[in-house]
């Protein structure tokens, strides 16, 4: 199986889409803040788009994508990039997410701890313009280059708009 969490009114055809909103009309609907009603390891795939900055309890969140998903599951989450003004203009927001946010699922990390759900992140992209893309590419290029260098120094001069995270499931 695979889960589009929060999808809205953007249907994947050949997923289970899931949102908490009747009104877009998901396959399932589904709170984040409470135990996904799926089973365990029953998941190869979860994609989510601008849908974890709204969710308060991140950590239970991951908890539960692990405790569903099967070894070596593919994660992507899309989420708008912390130094964005995007990222705080909508009031429905709870969080906001950096470079290493998702690194503390990582046993590698040294503050895996917080957590026993275990990922791999194999990917990350900061995405400049996502309504332009053929400018965004180009920006895009230079600073996913050195992305920690960007952060530090950078990002809240010339901010992305979104971080794009690609994880595994490591069980």
């Amino acid at each position: 199986m695979k889960l589009h969490l929060g999808c809205g009114k953007e249907h994947k055809k050949g997923w289970i889409n899931c949102d908490i909103s009747k009104e877009v009309n998901p396959d399932k609907i589904i709170d984040l803040e409470k135990k996904l009603p799926f089973k365990d390891n029953s998941i190869k795939e979860i994609y989510s788009r601008h849908t974890f900055e709204h969710v308060e309890k991140l950590m239970e969140l991951m908890n539960e994508i692990y405790r569903i998903s099967k070894n070596e599951a593919k994660i992507k989450i899309i989420v708008p990039y912390f130094a964005h003004p995007g990222a705080f203009q909508d009031p429905t927001h709870k969080r906001f997410f950096t470079l290493r946010t998702f690194d503390y699922f990582d046993s590698k990390n040294s503050y895996s701890y917080y957590s026993n759900a275990r990922f791999k992140v194999i990917n990350k992209k900061l995405i400049f313009f996502v309504l332009r893309p053929k400018i965004s590419k180009i920006l895009d290029y230079f600073i996913n280059k050195n992305q920690i260098l960007y952060e530090r120094f950078f990002s809240r001069i010339f901010p992305s708009e979104e971080l794009i995270i690609e994880m595994v499931v490591k069980k």
